[in-house]
């Protein structure tokens, strides 16, 4: 008689940076959504078989993710690992948690991530042996292709599933997800940005008009936009694998970033209206650009988070500030944002969501 396999406990990690005391309201805002996310996963996944699951807080410290995640590692028996950041894969539901839960229970090596080529949740199978050697990664985006290329561990990812790509990053975000997740921001904070989406929203239904998307976006992303709206889809795709990537590779560059050097910041608004009729722009490529791929050199946070808003009096950096005030001076609605915005967000943004999928999955 065959052996009944084994159980392995399955440990699931969440890490929440908490907003630092000079944290502006934004910062604050979304670190409290952030942090609901995660006690959501808690409960999400211990409801699914998960034997342990717990936040992992602390304030900003610079220490690397590879450093934190070894640190975890190391309090582990060799069980199964489920390790995510607080703001990843809002939209999961019970039967992605239970398929995560499984494949860090498996008896041989093996992960099972939301993107191997950028992870923002990653489940583990033999934790302890398999993740002793991790380096010190500035982010967790790396670890999948780690792990793929230099640990020799079979790497399975759920792309397909854009509902994994939504991450809580920015207030844009929590825009976008809509319902409780808003609760933070106030009516003023949000009401420029759903105006702009709104208008969006009825420039794709019009088979005249085009519609600008430029940044991070892939071509999975593009060819559901072909098959969802009426307006055609003109797209400027640069710098895809931003945040995971290695030393050696050429710097940061963007074309629409080029072309703000030429004109400067206060251009883009016009640049925009001459290529089509509504624009959605992944302001971190043209951070990247100006700034450098490393964020730390970027305008801070609370910056970052009212450019999205299109609060531009809000903005504290010169550059940023007059960019974002020439989308919103601009004759066509413009968007700014980062990842989520051109990626899987790009449904929530023109406001086409599946039935079938909660804004808030149940446990």
């Amino acid at each position: 008689m065959a052996r009944p396999a084994i159980e392995r406990d399955v440990d699931v990690a969440i890490l929440h940076p908490e907003a630092a005391a000079d944290s502006g309201p934004l910062t604050r805002a979304v670190a409290a959504a952030r942090l609901e996310v995660a006690e959501d996963h808690v409960r999400g996944f211990t409801a699914v078989g998960a034997t342990r699951a717990r936040v992992v807080a602390g304030p900003p410290d610079g220490r690397p993710f590879g450093a934190r995640l070894r640190e975890i590692v190391g309090e582990l028996a060799d069980g199964g690992l489920i390790v995510l950041g607080s703001g990843a894969i809002p939209l999961a539901t019970a039967s992605d948690r239970r398929e995560l839960v499984a494949a860090a229970q498996a008896s041989e090596p093996r992960a099972l991530t939301n993107n191997r080529y950028s992870g923002d949740v990653i489940a583990v199978s033999r934790a302890r042996s398999t993740l002793r050697d991790v380096p010190a990664m500035a982010t967790d985006n790396a670890l999948p292709r780690w792990l793929a290329e230099e640990a020799g561990v079979p790497v399975e990812d759920l792309r397909r599933r854009w509902r994994l790509g939504v991450d809580v990053d920015g207030p844009l975000d929590l825009v976008l997800l809509g319902g409780r997740r808003t609760s933070g921001l106030s009516a003023g904070d949000v009401a420029p940005v759903a105006t702009a989406l709104a208008a969006i929203r009825s420039v794709v239904d019009d088979a005249s008009a085009e519609l600008v998307v430029a940044g991070r976006v892939s071509a999975a992303n593009l060819a559901w936009l072909e098959a969802h709206t009426a307006s055609r889809t003109r797209a400027v795709v640069e710098e895809r694998g931003l945040r995971t990537r290695r030393d050696g590779q050429r710097p940061a560059a963007s074309v629409l970033g080029a072309l703000l050097d030429r004109d400067g910041p206060g251009a883009l608004g016009g640049l925009l209206a001459g290529l089509g009729e509504a624009a959605i722009v992944d302001t971190r490529v043209l951070l990247a650009h100006r700034f450098g791929a490393d964020q730390a050199c970027w305008p801070p946070a609370e910056d970052r988070f009212a450019s999205d808003l299109l609060l531009p009096r809000r903005v504290g950096d010169p550059w940023l500030r007059e960019l974002t005030a020439s989308a919103v001076a601009a004759p066509i609605p413009v968007v700014l944002g980062g990842h989520t915005l051109v990626g899987p967000g790009l449904r929530l943004a023109i406001g086409r969501r599946p039935r079938t999928v909660a804004m808030a999955s149940p446990p």
